[in-house]
């Protein structure tokens, strides 16, 4: 998820400084070889901008996820190694039940 909001903001920071620095102001002109009108211009640059900002949510909500999950599988690890020390104690200390303790 992380990667996929770097590639918004990416391609949404591409159009926005194309659109500034190539196309000629007050006519539209020409955007990455096409021609444009103002209004497509203007679309582009809002289409551009909710990239960005979609690009930047899902970037933060992968990363929330991310550490989440990482915190989630560092707390089971520790928790196995606690299980899997009481039940080498347990061996050890000979208290397991056997079926012949039973009868």
């Amino acid at each position: 998820m992380v990667i996929l909001g770097l590639v918004l903001m990416i391609l949404g920071g591409i159009a926005i400084l194309s659109a500034l620095f190539v196309s000629q102001p007050g006519t539209g002109g020409e955007l990455l070889g096409l021609d444009v009108t103002t209004l497509q211009a203007f679309l582009v640059g809002v289409a551009a901008g909710a990239a960005i900002l979609w690009g930047f949510s899902i970037s933060k909500w992968g990363t929330k996820r991310s550490l989440a999950h990482r915190k989630e599988r560092k707390e089971l690890t520790e928790l196995n190694a606690k299980l899997e020390r009481v039940e080498a104690e347990r061996r050890a200390d000979g208290d397991t039940v056997t079926d012949r303790d039973r009868t």
